[in-house]
């Protein structure tokens, strides 16, 4: 019989919906029930594209006497990270606090009252049933040394962060030596041969690269564009890119980029799209407009939703084989390719014997385009022929087999991250497909992810129904998205529903707590939403920024772009109390590092009003200049740079400001970019 996890739309826990488990989501039921029956918890932690939370399932889970054990002896609650990283976040704290190394699939053992005593990641087996035997028989026999200990890893998850890390009330400090320190921190643990961090497995890190690029713009610092171009280039040349059929995997198992872990997520391909779209309006590499163009065509194929979403993500597994999907045994390239062959497997480095695991290839490289070209005495358009029809060979092979399994969840924070993207994209390239896929994802966001009656976010959608309470990594990404959106089309609705969701935010998620520590940086969930054992504030960026720097860049550019100084002001607060962390960690708060970067020098507050005010925008979007905030008009607008604000002579005008002082209109984009680079 199916457990309680059939009522969920997760794909992840409806994956467990059959297990002999008796599984709970997380929520009243399951807790009122652990109180009533006073039993210990299990949650377990995952999410679908998880290969190792697939093979635990497989090895323990769907067990007979597995389950018993479980059934008999705790009540069992699994959890989806990606709809409940509130509950994960806490957990995951605790184990670690606990001296555990965190990872997924993550199992926490919990008192009655949901306090963690004890947790493992995966485990074989007879290793967790021998774990479940010592922990009932410590419930029965060592109960209140189970509760000192989980009484003292919950004081320890409501330590407020200035407890945590000394974080107090100070003026930020913005000077090139303080960007220099951030820099060298970094530097010294990047890969200056592969790319990357100098450690394995490697993942993409999105925010470290675009604190780099950033920092060269204020710095020149060519160490700092050359790590960042040799970085892009290898994950744009290697196995953690899908050299067929676009879009990356979430992570290398090895320090080459080559061995990526298949699965495939949204969060990091919307980052990459506008990471590469950004650095190729520096450098202007045709393989970074490749990647962004091909990147763009994966989403849209195999992650768009008819509403205008994006599903969440794709598995590493097809046919319970990690990789099958998307590798190939020589055989099959020899057969699919015939004379082809060789120059085809010269280029991506496969072997007569296969270059991975049981015989089967990577398609992996180690040079460009143009480089193998002019080896093989071949004109580029040559090349882009041959690879062209090898290519279309290759993904009609791929796309008859049985495809990886699709988390056709929708979340509004990753949703919010592929805004961001398409809308840079369009913003470099001007590709209009770019725009209609960015306009249909803002509708989307704002028609099915938004509660109408009160403005709040819907943290996960499917199937026609919106649920859990949103985030404030939902608000950060959304607004970031929306504030790209308004700085592509003018459109000003983008930038009211940016500053309404802001709103939101400071009402929602401040420390309201003046006698505790109490901070401007923000909560992680909302006031209005579930009551947890602790009340965490996100700070350190990861493979995502964290949510508390992205809504501080948010509100800098807000305060300009709505002459709202008490946002600005709320920012520097934020960037001053955690500025002694960056200071020791930047490699960990490369998000934060990126907005000390611009405030380093003035931003421009650039304003653009005639007939022609968007092709002056597609001119100055083209080159890199990450300091600037843009506003615009094809009339009259009552927006504060735009106010009284008109063309002169008839012709386009645009108005650059620093720090609210104007220089002289000018009409010609030399003429813009000669008041910039003053500047610069």
């Amino acid at each position: 019989m199916p457990n309680q996890l059939q009522y969920e739309t997760s794909p992840y826990l409806l994956q467990h919906a059959n297990n002999p488990v008796d599984w709970y989501p997380w929520g009243e039921e399951a807790l009122n029930r652990a109180r009533d029956e006073d039993k210990p918890i299990i949650v377990s932690i995952g999410y679908s594209a998880c290969h190792w939370c697939h093979v635990m399932e497989r090895e323990s889970f769907e067990k007979e006497v597995v389950a018993r054990v479980m059934n008999e002896n705790f009540i069992c609650i699994k959890v989806d990270r990606e709809e409940r990283p509130d509950v994960d976040a806490i957990y995951m704290d605790a184990v670690q606090a606990m001296g555990v190394q965190g990872g997924w699939p993550l199992n926490v053992f919990l008192m009655p009252d949901a306090k963690p005593f004890y947790g493992v990641t995966y485990l074989p087996p007879q290793n967790w049933v021998n774990l479940l035997g010592n922990i009932s028989d410590a419930f029965a026999e060592h109960r209140d040394d189970l509760a000192r200990s989980a009484e003292g890893f919950a004081t320890e998850l409501n330590l407020s962060d200035a407890e945590r890390y000394g974080l107090k009330e100070a003026d930020p400090l913005f000077a090139p030596e303080t960007l220099d320190g951030f820099y060298r921190k970094v530097a010294v643990k990047a890969d200056d041969e592969k790319g990357g961090m100098r450690r394995a497995p490697k993942f993409p890190m999105p925010s470290i690269w675009r604190f780099l690029l950033r920092y060269y713009a204020v710095s020149g610092n060519e160490g700092a564009l050359r790590q960042t171009t040799l970085t892009l280039d290898r994950m744009a040349l290697g196995g953690i890119y899908d050299q067929l059929g676009g879009g990356f995997a979430r992570y290398s198992t090895d320090g080459e980029w080559f061995a990526p872990h298949f699965e495939k997520m949204l969060y990091d391909n919307g980052q990459l799209l506008t990471l590469y779209a950004e650095a190729y309006s520096l450098t202007k590499k045709p393989l970074y407009k490749h990647i962004v163009y091909q990147t763009i065509a994966f989403a849209q194929r195999e992650l768009l939703s008819p509403e205008g979403g994006f599903y969440s993500a794709l598995d590493a597994d097809s046919e319970g084989v990690e990789g099958k999907f998307y590798t190939f045994t020589p055989a099959e390239l020899r057969e699919t390719l015939g004379t082809d062959y060789s120059w085809f497997a010269d280029l991506y480095t496969s072997t007569d014997d296969g270059n991975w695991e049981h015989g089967r290839s990577i398609l992996h490289r180690t040079e460009t385009d143009d480089a193998f070209a002019e080896r093989m005495g071949w004109s580029m358009a040559d090349l882009n022929v041959r690879l062209d029809a090898a290519h279309i060979r290759l993904m009609r092979l791929r796309d008859e087999r049985v495809r990886p399994g699709l988390d056709d969840k929708i979340l509004c924070s990753w949703n919010g991250l592929m805004l961001k993207g398409m809308a840079t994209a369009y913003r470099v390239f001007g590709e209009p497909e770019f725009l209609t896929l960015a306009l249909r994802l803002a509708f989307f966001l704002l028609r099915n992810m938004r509660d109408a009656r009160n403005g709040r976010l819907w943290h996960t959608y499917k199937n026609g129904r919106a649920r859990q309470a949103g985030f404030l990594d939902d608000y950060a990404a959304v607004i970031d998205g929306l504030l790209a959106l308004y700085q592509a089309t003018f459109t000003e609705s983008w930038l009211q529903e940016a500053d309404q969701l802001t709103q939101y935010v400071l009402t929602n998620f401040v420390d309201g707590n003046q006698t505790d520590g109490a901070d401007d940086l923000l909560y992680f969930t909302d006031k209005n939403g579930e009551e947890l054992i602790a009340r965490r504030k996100e700070l350190f960026d990861n493979v995502i920024p964290s949510s508390n720097s992205m809504m501080a860049e948010n509100l800098y550019t807000l305060s300009l772009l709505l002459d709202r100084p008490a946002y600005a002001d709320r920012s520097d607060r934020m960037l001053g109390r955690v500025q002694p962390l960056v200071q020791q960690n930047a490699d960990y708060l490369t998000n934060w590092a990126a907005l000390f970067a611009l405030r380093t020098k003035p931003t421009a507050e650039v304003a653009i009003v005639g007939p022609d005010a968007d092709r002056f925008r597609a001119e100055l979007d083209a080159a890199f200049y990450p300091n600037k905030v843009l506003c615009g008009t094809t009339g009259r607008s009552e927006l504060p740079l735009l106010h009284q604000r008109g063309p002169v002579d008839d012709q386009t005008t645009v108005y650059v400001c620093y720090n609210r002082a104007c220089q002289l209109p000018v009409t010609s984009i030399d003429a813009v970019w000669g008041l910039l680079h003053q500047v610069q």
